[in-house]
């Protein structure tokens, strides 16, 4: 094979990986809107909601979930918290589900096959804020997955975050606020 053709055939195998590369790239990743009712994205939370007052978990709906996915997780976590703090943790929500309603039960499982793991207060299920103090953000994160994971009812969030790895296929999330009056 002569050189220049060797050469032309390397450039031409490179353009074309680069090409494919950056077609990856550039596909977007599907984002699932995530609101609730009761409050809308970066607002104060209603105190029915906070650990002290109601501690009940507010209604959640989405919309936009790949065909693909089979079940969704939910997150709510306070960054602002050291160590960040875990509010709730429930997962293997049918994706075929548009959304929860308020006040779960806090019990490991929720419904449907729906799977609540363990907070950082040591309880299954949700519960509120309750920031030492000034204003916390409290967010809501939901992931829709390709899989059931096969985790046991009180797994924490780390367990949750691992099983999911190289599963996901888009996300959401809300933020709420909230400060101890």
């Amino acid at each position: 094979m002569n050189i220049k053709l060797l050469r032309t055939l390397i450039i031409s195998s490179l353009i074309l990986a680069m090409s494919f590369a950056l077609a990856q790239g550039k596909e977007k990743k599907i984002e699932i809107p995530l609101t609730s009712p009761s409050f809308n994205d970066g607002e104060m939370m209603p105190d029915k909601y906070a650990y002290h007052s109601g501690n009940v978990s507010p209604a959640l709906t989405w919309g936009n979930i790949p065909k693909k996915a089979k079940t969704l997780a939910i997150i709510c976590d306070d960054p602002d918290a050291p160590d960040s703090w875990v509010h709730w943790v429930i997962f293997n929500i049918p994706a075929t589900e548009k959304g929860l309603l308020e006040k779960i039960a806090k019990q490991e499982m929720a419904n449907n096959k729906t799977l609540q793991g363990k907070n950082d207060f040591g309880n299954i299920g949700y519960d509120g804020p309750s920031p030492p103090h000034g204003t916390h953000r409290y967010f809501f994160k939901i992931y829709a997955l390709d899989t059931e994971l096969y985790l046991n009812p009180g797994a924490s969030k780390a367990q949750l975050l691992k099983a999911m790895e190289g599963h996901i296929l888009a996300h959401g999330e809300l933020v709420g606020k909230y400060a101890n009056k």
